[in-house]
């Protein structure tokens, strides 16, 4: 039996530890806001973080997550970042399939609460593991400015 910090709970499961947090997340545990990509670690969309790191849920095993603080998308907004970002997203239309949302709002949540202020570059390296199928980089982009306080590109 495996004890998790998930978005602030204490949870507990009964999985082989080198089962993919991903699948913890959402078969054992009903949580799925956090999706399915590439199962490579690849396209960004099962990002969650690992004591504030961004990580791929589908490449990090259950045994590399106990101890440590997992937030997901469901848990994300209770910070002050990420109710910002949800919040820009939003109001700047970013999504469009919704594929990758979830993996793009926690990248951006994650360099924000490292970098407040990010320039354009530090935004593009922070978010070249997540692809968007849609093709919405510019509103991503514009809406992680808006979350930062800073001006943004026209979307």
């Amino acid at each position: 039996m495996a004890s998790l910090q998930i978005n602030g709970k204490t949870l507990s499961v009964d999985v082989a530890e080198d089962t993919p947090l991903l699948w913890v997340l959402r078969d054992h545990l009903g949580m799925t806001g956090t999706k399915y990509g590439c199962g490579l670690a690849l396209c960004g969309a099962c990002t969650v973080h690992l004591n504030g790191e961004p990580v791929r849920a589908c490449q990090t095993s259950l045994a590399a997550a106990s101890g440590k603080r997992i937030t997901t998308i469901e848990g994300v907004g209770a910070s002050r970042q990420g109710k910002a970002v949800q919040a820009a997203w939003v109001k700047l239309g970013v999504p469009q399939c919704g594929y990758c949302q979830a993996g793009q709002i926690m990248s951006a949540t994650a360099l924000l609460q490292r970098k407040p202020k990010p320039s354009d570059a530090e935004i593009d390296a922070a978010m070249s593991g997540n692809l968007c199928r849609c093709g919405t980089y510019t509103r991503i982009r514009s809406a992680i400015k808006s979350a930062a306080g800073l001006p943004g590109d026209a979307a």
